[in-house]
């Protein structure tokens, strides 16, 4: 069975009220039915800043998004560890990505992973063992 690291994206969809994110939104929520999913301390973090954004066209409310952060703590949550940090720091590098999109990678990997499900990611991308899994894009042309 492939346990699967969920990015913000997903989460983010996953309340979208965005009529052009219907279709995105059903996927994002079927994909957190599923039990067997991962997350991280900075997806949630991520998460509510993005979700409670003004500049959002649908902000949740500081008590919808908090509300929905505790909820998600019913996945295991991999916490933000020293190790984890230079773990990214090496993956940043060595496959010239960001630090945070690193410390996803690193997450999951740290979590048993050895797949990530993110649209902002390479579909397909191999990290060393931590393939990337885009469940949206089947959905970008309609």
């Amino acid at each position: 069975m492939t346990v699967r690291f969920v990015d913000t994206n997903v989460l983010l969809y996953s309340v979208s009220k965005d009529p052009s994110e219907e279709l995105k939104a059903n996927r994002a929520q079927a994909i957190l039915a599923d039990r067997d999913i991962r997350l991280s301390v900075q997806v949630l973090q991520e998460f509510y800043g993005q979700s409670t954004r003004a500049s959002r066209p649908d902000p949740l409310t500081h008590e919808q998004a908090s509300g929905l952060v505790e909820a998600y703590l019913r996945f295991q949550t991999q916490e933000i560890t020293k190790e984890l940090l230079l773990a990214a720091l090496s993956t940043k590098v060595r496959f010239a990505i960001s630090y945070w999109d690193a410390a996803i990678i690193e997450a999951a990997r740290v979590s048993g992973c050895d797949t990530v499900v993110s649209e902002d990611l390479s579909d397909e991308q191999d990290y060393d063992g931590i393939r990337v899994e885009n469940p949206f894009k089947d959905l970008e042309h309609q």
